[in-house]
């Protein structure tokens, strides 16, 4: 019996407002993707990983949605979405779409419902409507704050123009929760996921999946401040984050996708502080796949790459799921530059012009390179986002005018947020945008010195970072890596990862000095060249006998 797709597969996270440009408006949309899919099959992924292009006002990047079953015009249509997927399964290529279940937009059509109904109604059933503490009602129920910083609350103006009551936002402003006790906000959701079922698509990556359900009268609760803003490093007990209830939501998601052909998957973005905690979305009757946070988090240190590898290869398989496996996302500071911080970035926080402890681009990229090399090794499933595979750093020089995070404007300038890894990446050197966009648009400036890490560029060079991903990505699958088991190496010193997979042994140099490449093995794929006899500093490589 044939292993299902998702155990194994290489999937491509694309964001479609930086990916490719077709109408020319400087934003990304699906036509750029359908245009991009023969570079997307050459690079050898299974799937690829949309980002949302639901209807939206744009307010936080299509994370907060106005209809959940048709296309935001900035992308363009459902007929263009149909054609993008048929070019992927054409290819082979799997897709796997956003779904945002935790909150809708403030201009949904129930949102707007709820504004002109009663308290208690069922209209502000739906969202978590509550009312005010204090005299009057004028403080919020609850001491929350947002991710995005500030109040998780707002108040809102009733229908006689009095003061009313407050709805929570864990986000911005103008993304309401949903309140998952509603039987009818779970049903609407079932219906959201057949309609684009029955449309073809391979499955959905779900945001948030940690945070629908909120404890039972929702507690006080203040975050620290050096904290991960998704909860990744919370041990205390969180009221909004993982909840047990949860669980229920999923495994009606679970059934449903069983009535599907094709081995449709759910994938997980659960910020769960361990693997063993992240295991709990992916048992047997819950989702498929969960992203490996604590594994992205790890950083560039033998020791503690081997603690969260080791603890995600029993974990995972424990309740029967894959690892994951992922080193950047639209989320987190690109793994070129944050492997390289000189001082700590809370996720969620970002860099930019004024951040201390700047990454040195040259060492950023030598880890990066070296980072990915262990992880095409690991059995499981591996996670790419667009423009890794160029070695893309982070893009820390924007201008304060061209930034649109909202944590940049909810905590009025003191975190950069995400807008760094989101800029839209270069394909060709001498084309306008660097071949993002024909007429030269682009939603956030690119850096000039990408002219060099555009893919035309990189694509006949044998050492560039995107040949080193065509290599691994090759071999990973005539190796069978992702359905192998991992064999620990020992005898090396304490700052070397010594691992063996099939019949590759992987030796990643996480330290200060160089290290004895391994006797009678010949180099089947190196992160970068390797001197005579010997694996450089922040270096990994693979061996094979003979």
């Amino acid at each position: 019996m044939t292993p299902e797709w998702w155990r194994t597969a290489a999937i491509y996270q694309i964001y479609p407002r930086s990916f490719a440009d077709a109408s020319g408006d400087g934003v990304g949309d699906l036509a750029g993707v359908t245009s991009r899919m023969d570079a997307l099959a050459e690079l050898g992924i299974d799937a690829i990983w949309l980002s949302p292009f639901m209807t939206s006002p744009q307010r936080d990047a299509g994370y907060d949605v106005t209809d959940y079953r048709d296309v935001d015009p900035l992308f363009g249509t459902l007929t263009d979405f149909d054609a993008m997927l048929e070019a992927a399964h054409a290819r082979g290529i799997r897709v796997i779409i956003d779904l945002v279940p935790n909150h809708s937009s403030d201009q949904h059509v129930w949102f707007q419902e709820a504004l002109t109904a009663a308290p208690g109604s069922r209209e502000r059933a739906r969202y978590l409507f509550r009312d005010g503490r204090g005299p009057g009602g004028h403080e919020p129920p609850n001491n929350w704050q947002s991710i995005f910083g500030g109040p998780a609350w707002t108040r809102v103006t009733e229908a006689d123009g009095s003061p009313g009551q407050w709805y929570l936002h864990l986000f911005d402003s103008s993304q309401p929760d949903f309140d998952w006790t509603q039987r009818e906000v779970r049903d609407e959701f079932l219906d959201i996921l057949r309609f684009w079922l029955d449309r073809g698509v391979d499955g959905f990556r779900v945001d948030v999946a940690h945070g629908l359900i909120k404890e039972d009268g929702l507690p006080d609760y203040i975050q620290p401040e050096d904290a991960d803003s998704m909860g990744g490093e919370a041990e205390d007990d969180v009221p909004y984050w993982g909840r047990p209830g949860v669980h229920e939501v999923y495994r009606e998601w679970r059934a449903l996708l069983e009535e599907y052909d094709g081995d449709r998957a759910l994938c997980a973005e659960a910020w769960r502080p361990t693997a063993r905690e992240t295991a709990l979305w992916v048992r047997p009757d819950e989702m498929h796949q969960a992203f490996n946070f604590p594994y992205m988090m790890t950083e560039w240190d033998a020791a503690a790459l081997r603690t969260v590898i080791a603890g995600s290869l029993e974990a995972f398989p424990a309740v029967g799921a894959p690892a994951t496996w992922v080193l950047s996302n639209h989320d987190v500071i690109r793994h070129a530059s944050r492997l390289a911080l000189g001082a700590d970035s809370p996720q969620g926080h970002g860099i930019g012009p004024l951040s201390p402890g700047k990454p040195d681009p040259v060492v950023g990229l030598r880890r990066a390179r070296a980072a990915t090399t262990v992880m095409f090794a690991l059995p499981g499933s591996a996670y790419i986002y667009q423009g890794e595979e160029l070695g893309l750093p982070e893009a820390i020089e924007l201008p304060d005018e061209a930034r649109q995070d909202p944590t940049w404007f909810r905590t009025n300038g003191e975190r950069y947020g995400r807008d760094g890894c989101r800029v839209p990446i270069p394909w060709e050197a001498g084309a306008p945008a660097f071949g993002f966009s024909a007429t030269g648009a682009s939603w956030l400036p690119q850096p000039a010195e990408w002219r060099a890490l555009a893919r035309d560029v990189q694509r006949d060079d044998p050492a560039s970072t995107l040949s080193l991903y065509h290599d691994l990505l090759r071999l990973r699958r005539e190796e069978s890596l992702a359905s192998s088991d991992l064999e620990w190496v020992d005898g090396w010193p304490m700052h070397v990862l010594a691992f063996r997979n099939g019949r590759v042994t992987v030796i990643a140099n996480t330290g200060s000095e160089d290290v004895p490449a391994p006797e009678g093995m010949r180099v089947l794929c190196a992160s970068g060249p390797l001197g005579e006899g010997v694996v450089p500093v922040d270096t990994a490589a693979w061996f094979i006998a003979g």
